[in-house]
């Protein structure tokens, strides 16, 4: 391998690779791993060797480049461009899948031409991330929100969250928080719904002794309880016309005065902010002023529904059941997770939770079924029992027609195989010998036509 004149600066850079911390190689245009440095080694491999392997094998278990299987691929686009790349991608661990953001940098010879590539990747998901702010999911629709999310992340800029009610937005904002260099600061959230006027004011800013009835003693604002760290404005959208000015006034110029108090102070925050409302919307009809919305929304990303990440539902609930159910064992049966998989969930993930929630305390053995999650409000305006043991409400999901349109056949068979295998999609869609995208696509397909018969 020495031999090739290209290969004579190899020993040179591969030592170079052991002093970066985070698992790093060093590839060559046909994908094989030339080097690993020992982080990368216990990330992907314990102690086996990765050198001569291709690293779309050992980083996805694919049988070739990830352009090939339906995925971005960034040694190539770093080969086409000739620039750096970065993208996040979903890689074996030896923890199990985790998304990892991937840099890729090329190196050249003396004439320019490139002969090597560095990539480096860190885990976007801190090990010391707390069980109940850990985010899920491996759906294309979720990698992409995750992907701006870490991009954001490092730096100082104003985000806002967007996103339908129960999708995640709050969870968004720690780990905006969690993974910026503001982390051991604190993460203070402001309810901006349902506030007053005069209450958000004295809430968001403080108060002086006797600057009002009742005043009496002084208060620190929420801004100044953020101090060096995160501020995040939930439903912004919902604050007054009269109290957007003096928000607008903050942001601006770092500055602000509590209620009672004539001297100004200095605020040191990131301003995070989320709504489930239009903006733009609200622009137009005059009831959000135009500059502010400038000003909060440098960096929007939008947090998809349920409804666009369908193949994150199982994975979803059995960590929301981890969470929830701490003290018993349980599991979700494969009724549950067909029945899970269909669902439309306008609630979201707040609804999955709620579902999931009802049902520990509804099972009295160890694995969730259908009947345990059907439970709904308008079945008590009813009256309609839930009675497990009765033969109507046991559902043999098992059993088929003797005979069904192919389509239908192809529906039912995809949704089951991806209720049995949560959060693997990847490598389903290998086993199926289709790319990963076209799984998501079909997946959504069956889902779409389900929820039209049942419209019917």
């Amino acid at each position: 391998m020495f031999s090739n004149p290209h290969y004579r600066s190899l020993p040179a850079i591969s030592s170079l690779l052991d002093a970066i911390a985070a698992p790093a190689v060093l590839l060559s245009p046909d994908y094989e791993i030339c080097a690993a440095n020992e982080a990368y080694r216990h990330t992907f491999g314990g102690n086996d060797s990765m050198v001569g392997r291709h690293c779309y094998e050992v980083s996805h278990g694919y049988k070739v480049p990830c352009d090939q299987a339906g995925e971005t691929c960034p040694l190539r686009q770093c080969f086409e461009s000739g620039q750096r790349q970065r993208i996040l991608h979903i890689h074996n661990t030896a923890r199990g899948r985790e998304h990892v953001d991937v840099e890729i940098s090329p190196i050249r010879d003396e004439q320019g031409e490139i002969r090597f590539f560095v990539e480096i990747m860190n885990p976007v998901q801190h090990g010391d991330c707390p069980f109940e702010q850990q985010m899920v999911g491996y759906s294309p629709a979720y990698t992409q929100m995750l992907e701006l999310l870490s991009r954001a992340s490092a730096s100082d800029i104003s985000v806002l969250l967007l996103g339908e009610s129960g999708t995640g937005k709050e969870l968004a904002a720690q780990y905006l928080h969690g993974h910026s260099p503001r982390r051991n600061s604190p993460f203070v959230t402001v309810e901006c719904s349902g506030l007053t006027e005069s209450l958000f004011e004295s809430e968001l800013f403080g108060h002086e002794k006797g600057a009002f009835t009742g005043a009496t003693h002084r208060k620190p604002g929420l801004v100044e309880a953020a101090r060096g760290g995160t501020l995040f404005l939930d439903e912004i959208g919902d604050i007054p016309l009269p109290m957007q000015v003096k928000l607008l006034r903050l942001i601006e110029s770092g500055s602000y005065r509590p209620v009672g108090s004539i001297t100004p102070r200095q605020a040191d925050f990131r301003l995070i902010c989320a709504t489930h409302r239009q903006l733009g919307d609200m622009v137009a009809a005059g009831t959000f002023r135009q500059d502010l919305y400038y000003r909060i929304s440098p960096f929007p990303v939008l947090l998809p529904s349920l409804r666009e990440r369908p193949e994150d539902i199982i994975p979803l609930a059995t960590h929301l059941l981890q969470q929830l159910s701490q003290h018993r064992v349980l599991q979700l049966s494969e009724e549950a997770c067909d029945w899970l998989i269909l669902q439309d969930f306008p609630g979201n993930i707040r609804e999955l939770r709620n579902r999931i929630e009802r049902a520990i305390l509804l099972c009295d053995g160890s694995q969730i079924e259908p009947e345990h999650l059907r439970l709904d409000l308008h079945q008590f305006s009813q009256h309609q029992s839930i009675n497990s043991s009765h033969p109507a409400a046991v559902i043999n999901h098992n059993a088929l027609p003797d005979i069904m349109p192919l389509d239908q056949l192809e529906n039912t068979y995809l949704t089951r195989l991806a209720s049995a295998h949560p959060g693997d999609n990847a490598r389903l869609a290998q086993q199926l010998g289709i790319s990963e995208r076209t799984l998501y696509r079909k997946l959504k397909q069956a889902r779409e036509e389900k929820s039209r018969k049942t419209d019917k």
